[in-house]
C-alpha cells in the first residue's frame, strides 16, 4: 500500500484512467528492466498512452500539460512499484526544456502528435564547430536515461561565444546518435543511463536551445522554474521507493522469527524505528509538496517564482532525496537477516534509493545553495 496524493481525472489531463494499467505492466515485468537494463520500447508505448509523455507538452500542440504537484505524485506512485519505470517515467517532465525552441521548431517536433519521449545526456560539454545555418555535433555525452526509448535526443555543446556562457542543448533524432551500452551500476538498474556518442551530424540553429532558457510558449507550465523541476521529479523517485520499503518492514511486523523470538511487531525497538522513519518520510514528502504548491500558485498568478521559492523547490528535492535513502536503509536494517536474500525486494529498494541523492541535482551542495539564498547572499553558480 502507498500514501501517494490521489490523483483525479480533470479535462484538462492525460488519461489517468490508464495509469492503472502502467502499475500492472510495471509490476509485472520489473524483472525484466533489471535484466535488459532499460524499459522495453512497449513498455514507454503503455506509458504514452497513459498520457505521461504529453504531461509537459504545451496546449497549443495538443498536449495536457500536468501541474508539477499532479505529475509529481504520479511519478510517486509508479516508483513504489518500481524505481528505474519511475526514473523513465519522470522525463515525461523534460519537453519543459523544449518549450525553449523557436515555436516553428516546436510545431515540426510536434507534428505527428504530442506523445514525444526526450531524453538526453547533456554532459560533459562538448565543443561544437560553428558551420552555416548551425552546429557540427561531435563527442561523448553520460548519463542519457531513457535514451533506448526516445524519440528525440539531446546533448550539451558550447561554440564559439557560448563557450563563455550557459551551454546549449542540441535536439537529434536517434539515427543521428550511437548509444553506447555501459549502463553497468549497482542501483537504477533499468534506466538505460547509457553514453551517447555523435559523430559529426549537423544540427540547426533552430533546433539547439538554453536549458532553462526563456520559453518561447507562454503556458503556466512553463514559467515554473525548469532546473528545480528537473530536480524534483527525480527526487519524487526515491519517495516512491521508500514508500514501498517502509510498507514492506510495517507488513513484515507480524512474521514470526526464525528464532522464535517475539515477533517485530511484539517489539518496542521495532515498532519506534518504524514510527521514526513514518514520521521523518511524510515530513520531508509534505515539504516538498507545500514549496510545490506555493510556486505553482505564483507562476499560475502569472508572475515568475522568487529566489526563494526556487531556493526552496531545490532545498526540498535534495533533502527528500536524502531523507528517502535514509527511511530505506532504516527499513533495510528492520528486514534482518531476510532482507540480504537475493529475492528480497528491499535489495532493489536499497540499491535504488541509494543512486537518487548521488544525481548531481540532488547532492548535499543544494544546502549550501538554499541556505544562501534563504540569507540573502550569493548562490553557487547555477544553483537560481
Amino acid at each position: 500500500m502507498t500514501h501517494a496524493t490521489p490523483i483525479t481525472q480533470s479535462p484538462d489531463s492525460p488519461d489517468l484512467t490508464r495509469i492503472d494499467d502502467v502499475l500492472t505492466v510495471v509490476a509485472e515485468r520489473q524483472p525484466e528492466f533489471e535484466e535488459k537494463r532499460h524499459i522495453p520500447r512497449d513498455v514507454i508505448d503503455v506509458f504514452k498512452r497513459a498520457g505521461i509523455y504529453r504531461a509537459s507538452t504545451p496546449k497549443r500542440f495538443g498536449g495536457d500539460p500536468l501541474p508539477p504537484a499532479r505529475f509529481l505524485s504520479l511519478i510517486e506512485r509508479i516508483s513504489a512499484v518500481d524505481g528505474s519505470a519511475g526514473w523513465v517515467a519522470s522525463f515525461g517532465s523534460s519537453l519543459v526544456y523544449l518549450a525553449a525552441l523557436p515555436l516553428e521548431t516546436q510545431a515540426e517536433l510536434y507534428a505527428d502528435g504530442p506523445d514525444v519521449v526526450f531524453a538526453g545526456g547533456l554532459f560533459p560539454v562538448q565543443t561544437a564547430e560553428r558551420v552555416e545555418g548551425g552546429y557540427r555535433v561531435r563527442g561523448r555525452w553520460k548519463f542519457a536515461s531513457g535514451c533506448t526509448g526516445a524519440d528525440v535526443l539531446g546533448v550539451g555543446i558550447k561554440a564559439g561565444e557560448d563557450a563563455t556562457g550557459r551551454p546549449l542543448t542540441a535536439v537529434l533524432r536517434p539515427g543521428q546518435v550511437r548509444i553506447a551500452d555501459n549502463w553497468n551500476v549497482v542501483g537504477m538498474r533499468g534506466t538505460g543511463s547509457h553514453d551517447l556518442v555523435v559523430d559529426g551530424a549537423v544540427v540547426p540553429e533552430e533546433w539547439t536551445f538554453v536549458r532553462g532558457g526563456e520559453p518561447t510558449v507562454d503556458e503556466a507550465l512553463y514559467r515554473y522554474p525548469t532546473v528545480p523541476y528537473a530536480a524534483q521529479v527525480l527526487a519524487v523517485v526515491g519517495l516512491g521507493v521508500a514508500r514501498a520499503a517502509l510498507d514492506q518492514a510495517i507488513a513484515a511486523g507480524g512474521r514470526a522469527s526464525y528464532t522464535g523470538a517475539p515477533r517485530p511487531a511484539d517489539r518496542a525497538t521495532y515498532r519506534i524505528a518504524v514510527s521514526q522513519a513514518e514520521a521523518q518520510l511524510r515530513s520531508a514528502r509534505a515539504f516538498f509538496y507545500e514549496a510545490t504548491e506555493e510556486t505553482w500558485e505564483t507562476v499560475v498568478a502569472g508572475g515568475p517564482a522568487t529566489a526563494r521559492q526556487t531556493g526552496l523547490l531545490r532545498l526540498a528535492a535534495a533533502h527528500l532525496a536524502k531523507t528517502s535513502f535514509e527511511v530505506v536503509r532504516a527499513a533495510y536494517q528492520l528486514g534482518g537477516i531476510a532482507a540480504i536474500a537475493d529475492d528480497s525486494p528491499m535489495q532493489r529498494y536499497l540499491r535504488d534509493a541509494s543512486v537518487v541523492p548521488q544525481h548531481a541535482f540532488l547532492q548535499e551542495g543544494m544546502y549550501d545553495g538554499a541556505g544562501a539564498v534563504l540569507m540573502g547572499v550569493q548562490p553557487f553558480p547555477g544553483f537560481l
